[in-house]
């Protein structure tokens, strides 16, 4: 990442994801309101325009999807921003675009649920986000930011990761993420790559041959090989992984949370160091691919694992299966609905460490 030498600016969650995509030259934002996310098109509808490019407000989520699906296809640099129920709207354009290797955007500020739910902060999404939450084999790569800042740097690297691998990319926070605010300090990518679709985007076919973007394969053995080339691609995203850890290298007990969550439980942790505990914090920071394999090398060092999130219980799983050859983790829920503070954390960590 380049040094950040931009104005430092006090602003919301979701105003940082839309200053972020303005710096990574989004041209292309097309929306539809919902709270908690309704900054973030607020904040394009002129912004975008000033910079040159288009803001669409769609007459649905669905339409919304389907536009940046052909602005993607064109090789643009496009976005589309939701909460919940409205990236649930957009999973059937999310699963063609995958199939098709556009590389679009994707920003949900995930809200309670199942249904309507209500429009406070939750982690219900995790499965959704991660195991392809439209139909057929795909991944998006995903992006849980844990304060401003990061939600400011990781819209940046959506796009750039998003046109490395042809591929949708989400960044995933939630209605805390999105509606506190911070001071962010703003930088410009020193260098986006000119003309990165120009060995595939549909951008007129005078003076070349024609060029075809699909998902749909009729020929024998067709399917199968696109799948395949897929599966290898998903693979090569591992090189993308990221994490922090926090007082891990001492901890006999290690707190593993993603997102927002994953900071109030940081808070809790550096107050139970204070108190003298042995404690640690893994935050995995893209949640596809999962950071597994460091994961697996603290569980190798004999540490026990709590798993906390904002749901009933999901991330767990992929936590769990990175440490089934070692150990396994305990789970703590905040139920969606309750808005938690570090305070809420301590007894339960403490009773996974005395346990």
């Amino acid at each position: 990442m380049p040094s950040r030498t931009g104005p430092r600016i006090f602003i919301k969650g979701n105003e940082a994801v839309a200053h972020g995509a303005l710096a990574a030259k989004c041209r292309c934002f097309f929306g539809y309101p919902i709270t908690p996310q309704n900054e973030i098109p607020e904040m394009m509808s002129s912004a975008i325009c000033e910079a040159g490019g288009e803001f669409v407000q769609a007459e649905s989520e669905v339409a919304a999807a389907n536009m940046l699906l052909g602005a993607t296809a064109a090789g643009i640099r496009a976005m589309t921003s939701s909460s919940s129920p409205g990236i649930s709207l957009k999973q059937e354009a999310i699963s063609y675009m995958a199939g098709s290797e556009l590389p679009g955007v994707i920003v949900n500020m995930s809200r309670g649920g199942p249904g309507l739910g209500d429009i406070g902060p939750a982690q219900g999404d995790y499965f959704q986000s991660v195991k392809g939450g439209g139909h057929g084999d795909y991944r998006t790569l995903v992006l849980a930011p844990a304060t401003c800042q990061e939600a400011y740097d990781l819209t940046i690297e959506a796009f750039d990761l998003a046109f490395k691998y042809k591929n949708p990319v989400l960044v995933l926070g939630d209605a805390i993420i999105g509606q506190m605010k911070e001071p962010v300090t703003t930088w410009t990518p020193e260098h986006i790559a000119e003309g990165e679709a120009a060995d595939w985007g549909l951008s007129g076919a005078k003076g070349r041959p024609k060029r075809l973007v699909k998902s749909l394969f009729l020929e024998d053995g067709a399917l199968a090989g696109h799948n395949l080339m897929l599966k290898d691609k998903y693979e090569r995203m591992r090189a993308e992984v990221r994490f922090e850890t926090f007082e891990t290298e001492d901890a006999e007990l290690v707190v593993v949370a993603f997102g927002s969550i994953g900071r109030i439980a940081k808070s809790a942790v550096r107050k139970l160091r204070k108190a003298g505990r042995k404690v640690g914090l893994f935050r995995p920071i893209t949640l596809y691919p999962f950071p597994d394999e460091a994961l697996r090398a603290l569980a190798a060092g004999g540490r026990r694992f709590l798993t906390v999130e904002h749901n009933l219980g999901q991330m767990v799983e992929d936590v769990r299966l990175a440490l089934a050859p070692h150990t396994g983790s305990g789970f703590f829920s905040i139920l969606p609905g309750n808005l938690p503070t570090p305070d809420d954390f301590e007894a339960p960590i403490l009773g996974a460490l005395e346990g």
